[in-house]
């Protein structure tokens, strides 16, 4: 009988901790109860897994405590760890404190706890008290400084740490500079690191993308998998594939792809999530359906991808009705989810569709409209031409609403000229943000269309008294693995005659055809044939043509914009793309336009 308990009881164990790993935490209560006689540390495994669970499961953890017959430190430990997990500092603090027995690990969940809780100052004052300490002290509190960009501090810390072959004092370091946006320090640090660590490498693939430098941790990726003495983790493929949809860089997308397929990680579901995206953000649709319907699981994140993708290529039904097969699937929604499907509708024109998931959203889901929400409702009904009903949401918002909201309302007050609402929406933006450039061109722009040169005039002083600079339009196409970048009017790129060669065929082919250059869309005043050059020197129509000369016929063209694009090259394109007899695929800020046979996805509804 006694060897039998014993079994039960070993058995009871080794469930309660395989539970624990893999998450499963009520197959990890439910082994533990299994077990005849618990001892601390019985109790201490299942204790761990409510720590690691999100949120910390703080209740169930104290319950779970309250029961322990003699808690360790350990036990207190890991409660520690449970109370700032939830967000609970005043509980860890008077847990502490009542402490019979503290180790080292109890003063490092500490110091680590409120660094992470804002508590910086608290923390370094508990971290000069410690009795003793030991390399996770010392990352914890030049950690601490970096989160709360204190680099100075950090720096101090840093020198001051007797460990100075530690790889993740270095990291925290190389971490805390890129969060600050000092790349150039982040640099140094990371080359002149003793011992590198899958980690430091992670840090700077992310911290290059998180600073908009995403060539550069392409460049990094690639030592990585050529040179370095570590394998990528999911972390490392999640930030290197949201640095191939930054740059649209599917070719290098499918490269990474490729490299994932032979590893057991390209079964993840967070490494297929981000396949799944980049695919969609690098205009191919095809490629990211494909990956979807192949993956084994799908969690809320998954789903949301794809709802995303087919939104953003303005395929609206299917993004709706994957959404209704998510929820048949028993997955639950949450705020992300909503901003696709209101994404979608804003995009295929489903105002009523779009009224309704706004107006259901809590009742139905319990999720509370954000400011992403109503700034979608603003660009649902601005596209509808329901102005007035758009402004009087922005009025009724329970908070301050999102600039994208007045930047979508002036944006329609060009399409429906209406300078009242106009002047509304440019002056809010300009309040927010006086110098950001978005308001004062857009407010420039619907003075020009209506010939008002002297109201044009006026906002380009204002502009130069407030110091606000334009942000440049560029248009970019990947040609065999090189990006080429196109300003409008460009004069460097070293093929430039063969491109107006070729868009000076096209421009006369486009007029037998009907095509007449919509001049609004200069915003200058000067002689209309010259409006008419300037128009087809658009960075949009200079990728194209380039994109044209480079490769073989029939074969599709990606063009990708930092802007808006504009209405008079997306009639250009639809028209190309009859000539051509191509599919010509193009991203702006807001969606894809897939171009073919002289007709565009979005139905001219954009």
């Amino acid at each position: 009988m006694i060897g039998r308990r014993l079994r039960l009881g070993v058995g009871a164990r080794y469930l309660t901790t395989a539970a624990v790993r893999r998450g499963d935490l009520a197959g990890a209560a439910e082994a533990f109860a299994s077990a005849p006689r618990k001892t601390t540390a019985d109790y201490n495994r299942l204790l761990a897994g409510y720590a690691r669970a999100p949120g910390g499961r703080l209740a169930d953890a104290c319950h779970l405590f309250d029961r322990i017959p003699h808690p360790d430190v350990v036990s207190y430990n890991t409660l520690l760890s449970c109370h700032f997990a939830g967000g609970d500092v005043r509980g860890a603090r008077e847990l502490f404190s009542a402490m019979p027995d503290r180790d080292v690990a109890s003063w490092n969940t500490m110091v680590s706890g409120l660094s992470r809780n804002g508590a910086v100052g608290e923390a370094r004052a508990l971290f000069l008290a410690m009795p003793a300490r030991n390399s996770v002290s010392w990352n914890a509190m030049v950690s601490g400084f970096a989160s709360a960009g204190d680099m100075g501090m950090a720096e101090e810390c840093f020198r001051d740490a007797p460990d100075k072959e530690d790889a993740f004092l270095w990291t925290a370091m190389v971490s805390g500079y890129m969060d600050a946006g000092d790349v150039d320090k982040a640099t140094e640090f990371f080359q002149g690191m003793p011992v590198r660590n899958l980690v430091s490498w992670n840090a700077m693939v992310a911290g290059y993308v998180k600073n908009s430098r995403a060539g550069d941790a392409l460049r990094v990726f690639k030592t990585i998998v050529r040179d370095a003495d570590v394998r990528p983790n999911e972390s490392t493929l999640s930030s290197v594939l949201l640095g191939c949809s930054n740059l649209s860089a599917l070719g290098f997308g499918r490269q990474v792809h490729q490299w994932c397929i032979k590893l057991p990680l390209s079964r993840r579901i967070t490494v297929g999530t981000s396949l799944v995206s980049m695919y969609c953000k690098c205009g191919d649709l095809e490629g990211a359906c494909k990956l979807f319907s192949e993956m084994r699981t799908r969690d809320v994140v998954a789903w949301n991808a794809m709802i995303s993708g087919y939104a953003q290529h303005g395929h609206g039904q299917e993004a709706i009705s994957l959404f209704e097969k998510m929820r048949a699937q028993g997955v639950k929604p949450n705020w992300i989810t909503f901003v696709a499907v209101l994404t979608a509708c804003i995009h295929t024109g489903l105002c009523d569709f779009g009224i309704q998931c706004f107006e259901t959203m809590q009742e139905i889901y319990g999720v509370e409209p954000r400011a992403d929400h109503y700034s979608c409702m603003v660009d649902l009904l601005c596209r509808a031409g329901l102005l007035e009903r758009a402004v009087c949401l922005i009025r009724s918002m329970p908070f301050e609403p999102h600039p994208s909201a007045y930047g979508t309302l002036l944006a329609a007050c060009r399409v429906y000229k209406n300078s009242e609402f106009a002047e509304f929406a440019a002056g809010k933006l300009i309040q927010q943000n006086p110098h950001s450039a978005g308001a004062y061109v857009q407010l420039a722009n619907i003075y020009a269309a209506a010939n008002q040169w002297a109201d044009v005039s006026r906002v380009r002083r204002w502009m130069k008294d407030n110091a606000v600079v334009k942000t440049p339009g560029y248009s970019w196409v990947e040609i065999k693995g090189v990006i080429h970048e196109f300003r409008s009017n460009d004069r460097l790129h070293p093929q430039l005659r063969l491109i107006h060669e070729r868009l000076d065929r096209l421009e006369e082919r486009m007029k037998a055809m009907g095509y007449v250059p919509d001049l609004d869309f200069v915003l200058h005043d000067v002689d209309e044939s010259l409006k008419v050059q300037m128009l087809m020197r658009h960075s949009e129509k200079l990728a194209i043509a380039f994109g044209l000369i480079s490769t073989a016929p029939g074969l599709t063209l990606r063009i990708f914009k930092n802007l808006r694009v504009c209405g008079d090259c997306h009639n250009a394109a639809k028209l190309i793309s009859k000539i051509e007899d191509r599919e010509i695929i193009l991203r702006d800020t807001t969606r894809f336009h897939h171009f073919k046979g002289g007709h565009c996805s979005c139905g001219d509804y954009w």
